[in-house]
């Protein structure tokens, strides 16, 4: 089936089915996405403000085979929420839907619209004395349609698990225009094939999730922040062990810094105050949530005696109060931003089986020093086997001198992570970025299955063709 451009005839019908504060002419801010590799191009933008009006502008593209790319915080960095090729498409944002339509502190449940960004999610719990626990450095912006959309991973997950973990029912709009009313609270439903499950990391290819029913947790009686200097990440690893033993399940968080990343803040964000005056060649934050009657310094304390006795770390420090907690986590948070400012050359969302990642951090490091001269900057989600692998050229080198040495870096990235059983995406998804390795790295009967789930579910292409599954227009 050929796809067709929103052009003014659709504009017209468009127009005819949706209120006219729903319609707006393209903005720069809507095709471009945070790391500037792609600009995307609309015909037109829709912003509905109910269910409804979405459903009349999917059955409009619909009639019309115009593609649809549903738009959220418009974060994400893998090129999911720009279309550069094909048919000038519908833009469809969610920034309206963006009601917290209810909650249930007794039942634990949080029902909001798509278009709420995760912060005002985060805050609404915390209204209600409850804990929204997804956590990411851009949830300001970021939506919980796109989030659910991407399966977003972030900080917490290894004591609460991705967005999917945290969702028990959704309400979406198909491609051919039908509402599916799924927003259940129940948490046992076997009644068949889950919807939910398909739509959620879907990156908006199989439908528009408009609204979502989330979990929520209890609020920790104490948390505490602590930040230990470790040999390597072996000894990460250990501690990570180590941690569990003592601690269970209130670890809520546990990431890997290389020294890299903080030289990284020292050259370009320099006021962001680091937490040893010489930066480690590795170190671990760690977050605690513990129930009352549980001491977070104390119970650092204890860790910390333990992991020195087995050499698993030489220094640490303990967050003494919220504000330096809040400080400890600003540069892991800023990590990122530098990052940017540096300017990668290679971005790697990598995940590994627990038991792999000091082989992969070594092999690959090995692997890319004797390919050319990097920096190589690596951290991330230790607890749950999500790094950040990001290649960066020598000091005093641009990326421009590289040549095409950035698609070599990415392949010898992703060839020992999937050859140790790992994933070339973690948390970030395949948008248009990774098709490519979707379609390299990926088994040819789970693609096969993608590919008819896609044609049963979307049989005319418009949902966000190119992105996950490749289009040719």
């Amino acid at each position: 089936m050929s796809l067709y451009p929103a052009n003014a005839a659709f504009i017209k019908a468009l127009s005819s089915v949706l209120p006219e504060a729903a319609l707006r002419a393209p903005e720069q801010r809507y095709l471009e996405e945070p790391r500037g590799k792609w600009r995307g191009k609309a015909g037109i933008v829709a912003a509905p403000s109910t269910v409804q009006d979405v459903a009349a502008a999917i059955r409009c593209a619909a009639e019309a085979c115009v593609p649809v790319v549903p738009y959220g915080g418009g974060t994400g960095l893998v090129g999911a929420q720009v279309m550069p090729d094909g048919p000038a498409p519908l833009l469809l944002s969610l920034e309206r839907m963006n009601k917290i339509r209810a909650i249930y502190p007794e039942e634990n449940v949080v029902i909001a619209e798509a278009g709420a960004t995760l912060q005002s999610v985060q805050e609404a719990a915390s209204e209600a004395k409850r804990l929204f626990p997804l956590s990411i450095a851009s949830q300001g912006t970021a939506q919980i349609g796109g989030n659910l959309a991407t399966n977003a991973g972030g900080l917490n997950v290894l004591r609460y698990g991705n967005a999917r973990d945290l969702c028990l029912g959704l309400e979406a709009v198909l491609p051919n225009g039908d509402i599916w009313h799924g927003l259940t609270r129940l948490r046992k439903d076997n009644t068949g094939y889950d919807l939910r499950n398909l739509l959620i990391g879907s990156e908006g290819t199989l439908g528009v999730i408009t609204a979502a029913a989330l979990k929520l947790f209890p609020r920790p009686a104490n948390t505490g922040t602590a930040a230990f200097v470790v040999p390597n990440p072996a000894a990460a690893l250990s501690l990570l062990s180590l941690a569990r033993e003592q601690l269970g399940e209130t670890i809520s968080a546990f990431e890997l810094i290389h020294r890299q990343g903080l030289e990284f803040l020292t050259e370009r964000l320099p006021d962001v105050r680091q937490m040893f005056a010489e930066p480690p060649e590795w170190s671990v934050l760690i977050d605690l949530g513990l129930p009352a009657g549980l001491d977070p310094q104390a119970e650092f304390e204890t860790l910390f005696a333990r992991a020195l006795e087995a050499d698993l770390v030489s220094d640490g420090l303990i967050a003494q109060n919220a504000a330096q907690s809040q400080a400890f986590w600003a540069v892991r948070e800023s990590i990122p931003e530098a990052n940017r400012l540096v300017g990668g050359l290679s971005s790697h969302d990598v995940s590994l089986p627990l038991s792999k990642l000091a082989e992969f951090i070594k092999t690959t490091g090995a692997a890319l020093a004797a390919h050319g001269d990097y920096r190589i900057n690596c951290f991330g989600h230790l607890g749950d086997g999500n790094l950040h692998y990001n290649v960066y050229p020598a000091l005093g080198k641009t990326r421009e001198s590289y040549g095409d040495a950035a698609a070599q870096v990415q392949e010898i990235t992703h060839d020992i992570a999937v050859r140790l059983g790992g994933s070339f995406s973690a948390e970030h998804g395949v948008g248009r970025h990774k098709v490519d390795a979707l379609e390299h790295y990926g088994d040819p009967t789970r693609l096969a299955a993608m590919r008819a789930t896609k044609n049963a579910l979307d049989p005319l292409g418009i949902m966000n063709p190119g992105a996950v599954l490749r289009t040719v227009f």
